[in-house]
């Protein structure tokens, strides 16, 4: 199994680049073609996600977790295999040690080596006026830089061979990349040519060319210099005397000289050596794969961190591979807003021979959050992380949709509920058995009749379908019409006193305390007749 080898994953490092990789390294695929697109990325605020659960240690490993979260798998065997990865590191001591020494000094001198990739090397003098640019021609870049590759592949060999395929993987393509070109150019020795840089075995003996050495010193060049100087002394005596008195205005002549050479020659080096050296390191295959397995490495230890520090119950999920979606979840909490805080309440769903929840209940009791939750418990499922539950199966969703009341534009000509209608067409056309779809409220912007028939045709199609569908919604007249039919779960959040406890119970919510809340924002009915008589 090779860990980079999935299409929707572009490799991180391209040739064009034009800096290292960062945040956001890929974006969401549009509708239809990923398990998330752009509209529910953002509405599950999968960026908060993100930082939430982002214990990377390296610059790529932070870009493969968010290129995980906005393209997440779809294929069981694949997200399997990043949770038997996870089980075996827990379970092997030893093991975990390793990798994580590999990942601290991976953390050291990675900054080295794009500097290598991406800096503009200034030369002897000049102020960098870019965080790319460094005073220099490169040589301490290049001997750091190609020094972390190395130590790579290295520090992946020392390593016992792993039982699960995709941590096998992943140090595979570390120890690999000593099979390649780019790894013989940095270990070097390299030789410029006229048209090319060679290395030892691609260099014929009888092509003149020049080794490239990184540092100033070049021992040929001093070599040959002291011969000179020798060969003269031994048969022009008289130079000796003329040395000797003219040795002032000697220093004089050699210090300009000094500093000829070293613009010559590290100018040389840097444009004619190390700049196309780089070129050929970014284009490298085996360079871009090295990178992205170990960035895979670092976000496997990310998950484990990320649920050492989470505070509460966390699993890996159970995975099944069926024709339809199911959900099952006890003791779930929201990944983000439970992270260190030890009241957050938990909460349960099932879904299974039903295909339908209904959640309705006042303003700020919950729905919404317990909603996301469910998404983004889904989402970090199919990235192989642990989820934020004491136990959860779900089926591999090859859709997660979640769609909120959008405002219309006024370029779109279709008012809100137009627009909303578009997006619910287009989360209904691209939806199968296979879908997680969540809608919060449905048919805004209409007559409350014409809301609920509209509503309950767009319910039935889901049902049709057969998407794992879910409604959070004020409307307890169209939960009413589908509890009638024996259709759906009802649900609703607790309240207590008039607060909520953010528990989901089963029930069907009629009130929607909209006064408690004008109250809490100081603008009640009381509150307007207050500020009304202070104008008058």
């Amino acid at each position: 199994m090779t860990p980079v080898a999935y299409p929707f994953y572009p490799p991180l490092l391209q040739k064009d680049n034009k800096s290292p990789p960062s945040i956001p390294s890929v974006v969401p695929f549009d509708t239809g073609v990923g398990v998330i697109d752009e509209p529910t990325f953002r509405t599950i605020e999968v960026d908060k996600l993100f930082e939430s659960i982002d214990h990377t240690r390296t610059r790529t490993g932070q870009a493969v977790l968010y290129r995980s979260l906005a393209r997440p798998l779809a294929d069981h065997a694949s997200i399997v295999a990043k949770q038997e990865a996870l089980a075996e590191i827990e379970a092997d001591p030893s093991l975990r040690n390793g990798l994580e020494n590999l990942l601290n000094k991976a953390k050291k001198g990675e900054g080295d080596f794009y500097d290598l990739l991406y800096a503009s090397f200034l030369g002897a003098i000049g102020s960098p006026a870019h965080p790319l640019e460094i005073n220099g021609f490169g040589y301490d870049s290049y001997i750091n830089g190609t020094r972390f590759m190395l130590n790579l592949s290295v520090d992946a060999a020392a390593l016992p061979s792993p039982k699960s395929t995709y941590l096998a993987a992943l140090l595979d393509v570390l120890r690999n990349f000593s099979q390649s070109r780019a790894h013989a150019l940095m270990q070097g020795p390299v030789y410029r040519s006229e048209k090319e840089i060679l290395t030892k075995q691609e260099k014929p003996w009888y092509t003149p060319a020049i080794k490239f050495r990184p540092s100033m010193f070049k021992p040929g060049i001093f070599i040959t210099g002291l011969l000179l100087v020798i060969l003269a002394l031994e048969f022009i005596p008289f130079l000796l005397e003329l040395t000797s008195s003219i040795s002032p205005v000697l220093w004089l002549f050699l210090m300009p000289l000094g500093l000829v050479y070293i613009p010559i020659v590290g100018s040389f080096d840097r444009d004619a050596c190390i700049y196309p050296l780089r070129e050929i390191f970014k284009k490298s295959p085996e360079v871009q794969a090295t990178l992205d397995a170990l960035g895979g490495l670092d976000e496997l230890f990310s998950f484990i961190q990320y649920r050492e520090a989470f505070g509460h119950p966390s699993a890996l999920a159970e995975m099944n591979d069926s024709p339809r979606h199911t959900l099952a979840l006890k003791g779930v909490r929201n990944p983000i807003l439970a992270k260190g805080n030890p009241a957050y309440v938990a909460n349960e769903l099932s879904l299974d021979e039903e295909r339908l929840a209904l959640v309705t209940g006042p303003n700020s009791g919950g729905k919404t959050a317990f909603c996301k939750t469910l998404a983004q418990t889904q989402l970090l499922a199919q990235i192989g992380c642990y989820v934020p539950a004491q136990e959860a199966k779900l089926g591999v969703a090859d859709h997660i949709f979640y769609q909120t009341p959008e405002i219309s534009h006024l370029a779109d000509g279709e008012g809100r509920f137009g627009t909303e209608l578009k997006r619910t067409k287009e989360v209904f056309m691209t939806s199968t058995a296979r879908s997680l779809v969540i809608m919060d409220e449905l048919s805004e912007g209409t007559t409350h009749e014409e809301k609920i028939e509209i509503s309950t045709d767009i319910l039935n199609g889901f049902r049709q379908k057969g998407a794992t569908t879910l409604l959070i919604t004020h409307n307890h007249e169209l939960v009413d019409h589908f509890q009638k039919l024996k259709i759906g779960l009802a649900r609703q959040v607790e309240f207590k006193d008039e607060m909520p406890t953010y528990r989901l119970v089963e029930g069907i919510s009629r009130v929607s305390h909209a006064d408690r809340v004008a109250k809490k924002i100081g603008f009640s009915k009381d509150d307007i007749a207050r500020m009304l008589k202070g104008k008058a």
